[in-house]
């Protein structure tokens, strides 16, 4: 299986796992967001994900990036792999997570011009007060005039990102969600159950964007309850659906790390 393929597997298995509380699944969507947006977005992500294996790590992260955000922007489901990019072009890039950390470290100004502009394509949920505005004209030419790289960009937007702080910390999130795939066995329910644990042990930033911190530390504190046996995870699921809360960045990283373990032999059709 070669890196790409690996890629796309990942994204294949994320969505397709069922019960993952407030994510699209095999079982549910959302009114604007189906599952068939997620597996368009698989398929059409393979020509970038080529380029990211074939070129390594002498190519351009964010000329990559921003063709995979480019080519999956082909459907009304909105963004729907954005984060998850952030974390899959490098990692394939690189090959694994040792590689990956190479990669990101070597990113350069004009990556971070071509990133920014991938961000205008999406809907990606951001923090006004906090964030750079993607849609200010002269945004590009502060990233010049400051020698922002990617990495510093990433490393600017890593306190209220999980999945840029993926970048800063080693993927440490990434390593102990697949270290939780390997230690939960092979099949589909062990990424269930991956899920569920990276989300008892970090608030959400997806959450936190869309509803505030509070309710990333309540939607936390629900998972761990379910991880204790005090609330039922298919309750916690369709709570989690009524109240319009998706734990996106959580997602993006299990992708990492099925991506992750299945390069070290996870199995996932066991």
């Amino acid at each position: 299986m070669t890196c790409a393929e690996r890629a796309q597997l990942a994204m294949m298995l994320e969505v397709c796992a069922y019960p993952k509380p407030g994510n699209v699944d095999r079982c549910h969507d959302y009114d604007t967001t189906r599952l068939e947006h997620f597996l368009g977005s698989m398929i059409f992500s393979r020509n970038a994900l080529d380029e990211a294996e074939r070129l390594g790590a002498s190519g351009s992260v964010g000329k990559i990036f921003h063709s995979a955000v480019e080519e999956t922007h082909c459907h009304a489901g909105g963004n729907t792999h954005f984060g998850a990019f952030i974390l899959l072009v490098p990692l394939v890039m690189g090959g694994d997570i040792p590689g990956a950390l190479k990669v990101v470290a070597g990113t350069t100004v004009e990556d971070a011009v071509l990133f920014y502009r991938a961000f205008g394509l999406t809907r990606v949920a951001v923090l006004a007060d906090d964030e750079m505005d993607i849609n200010d004209p002269s945004a590009e030419e502060s990233l010049r005039e400051n020698r922002m790289t990617l990495y510093d960009v990433m490393a600017y937007s890593a306190p209220r990102d999980m999945v840029c702080r993926e970048w800063l910390n080693g993927f440490a999130l990434t390593r102990k969600g697949a270290d939780l795939l390997h230690d939960y066995g092979p099949g589909s329910e062990s990424i269930s159950k991956a899920f569920l644990a990276l989300l008892a042990s970090e608030p959400d930033t997806f959450v936190a964007k869309k509803h505030g911190i509070e309710v990333s530390r309540r939607t936390m504190e629900r998972a761990r309850e379910v991880i204790d046996g005090v609330r039922d995870i298919r309750e916690f699921d369709e709570l989690c659906i009524r109240e319009d809360i998706n734990p996106g960045s959580t997602a993006d990283i299990i992708i990492a790390s099925i991506y992750t373990a299945l390069g070290e032999g996870w199995e996932w059709d066991s």
